[in-house]
């Protein structure tokens, strides 16, 4: 039988992973063009590949997860996403870098709609997992961008990729050792602890799609787009890419500490009651970080993350909350399916807007993007609160 502390950690790690690889490449692509011969504008495209089958795979990853193993589907998310990391430390052409990045964009794919629903099916208490989880993949985002950084600095690019890929095989080891498979019949359904009137499904199904398509586009192009906006207008502070790295690091765990934040407010109160101040966050700070620089710009990007990183807490929970457990993975694989394919686009489109006009051109556009958020927060119906009972213990393999 799994304990469920066990579980969740292994899941938050996993978390920590998903999130570190796939934004190696944002922070490293600002060391590796020079190395490449080639410009910032030319080789960020190559990611995008990666970016969008983050996405498009969680529609069978999820079916996996649900129709097969959870657990197995995440010994396969370790190695994959380990090998492919390694994998991008040895290529030599720009055609083998879009291959390798496509890959842990596959086994990246994994992860959300496998480890979100275990998490959801073993927490006691949803929205603080949920903030926990949160915090251990923002975690993932900070220390990508300072520990690449670091790494690149002293021993160059290629071992900022190949260093954690050797330590995502070993942790993967480790679950493999500790975690077994699950008969999950015996499950009830742990995430019911609200709902709303049938006639006002509508309302949550919009709200839902329009905020993870808005907030899904905008953190994206943020965590993408931060170490070359900090390169370029901390330029008075430092031009060291190691500190820029833990400058990105401290702002991104604003963002960690608020996603806990959030998640236990929504044990407390209804997601709309949250949902709503936390909307009106992004937009402001968006429009006014598009001519700050220097330590104006490092408070007002702590206002983002802070806005964008509490929203992917809400929706999450709100997928968690009105879902049984055999169709769990399966809708979470819709919501990062919608989500990663929106955020995949996101990089062409940093790219392409910072050809246009820089970066105040692309946080003016985003900032627009956001003002959304307000509108799906305002869509979203109060819950009827109900009380459920917890759900039953996982039961050990046949």
């Amino acid at each position: 039988m799994n304990s469920p502390s066990r579980v969740i950690g292994f899941v938050n790690a996993g978390h920590f992973i998903d999130h570190y690889a796939m934004l190696i490449f944002a922070a490293a692509v600002i060391i590796m063009g020079p190395a490449l011969g080639m410009a910032y504008s030319e080789l960020l495209p190559y990611a995008t590949p990666g970016f969008v089958a983050f996405g498009a795979g969680s529609l069978v990853t999820g079916w996996l997860g649900d129709r097969w193993s959870r657990r197995h589907m995440m010994v396969i998310f370790f190695f994959g996403i380990g090998a492919s990391m390694i994998a991008v430390g040895f290529v030599q052409t720009p055609l083998q870098l879009g291959a390798a990045l496509l890959s842990i964009g596959i086994f990246a794919s994994i992860y959300h709609p496998v480890g979100t629903a275990m998490i959801v099916s073993y927490a006691n208490k949803l929205g603080r997992e949920m903030g926990l989880n949160g915090v251990c993949g923002n975690l993932g985002v900070a220390s990508s961008a300072m520990v690449t950084g670091v790494i690149g600095q002293y021993l160059g690019w290629r071992w900022a990729f190949i260093i954690p890929g050797m330590v995502t095989i070993l942790i993967g080891a480790v679950f493999m050792q500790m975690v077994v498979h699950e008969d999950r019949s015996g499950f009830k359904q742990a995430a019911a602890q609200a709902r709303v009137a049938k006639s006002d499904m509508w309302r949550v199904i919009l709200a839902l799609l329009i905020v993870v398509i808005a907030i899904s586009t905008t953190f994206n192009a943020v965590t993408v787009a931060l170490p070359k906006l900090f390169a370029e207008r901390l330029a008075d502070l430092t031009k060291s890419p190691a500190l820029l790295g833990v400058i990105a690091a401290g702002v991104y765990v604003f963002g960690a500490m608020t996603q806990y934040t959030i998640g236990k407010l929504i044990d407390r109160y209804s997601l709309k009651t949250v949902m709503l101040p936390l909307s009106f966050l992004l937009a402001p700070f968006l429009y006014l970080a598009a001519t700050l620089s220097n330590l104006p710009l490092i408070l007002v990007s702590i206002g983002i993350v802070m806005g964008a990183f509490g929203q992917v807490t809400v929706n999450d929970a709100m997928v968690g909350k009105y879902t049984s457990e055999e169709w769990r993975s399966r809708a979470y694989s819709v919501r990062y399916f919608i989500g990663f394919t929106a955020a995949g686009a996101s990089v062409g489109l940093v790219a392409w807007l910072y050809e246009q006009g820089g970066f105040t051109t692309m946080l003016h556009a985003f900032g627009a993007l956001c003002l959304l958020t307000i509108v799906a927060a305002i869509i979203l119906p109060r819950e009827i609160p109900t009380s459920s009972p917890a759900a039953l213990k996982p039961q050990p393999a046949e």
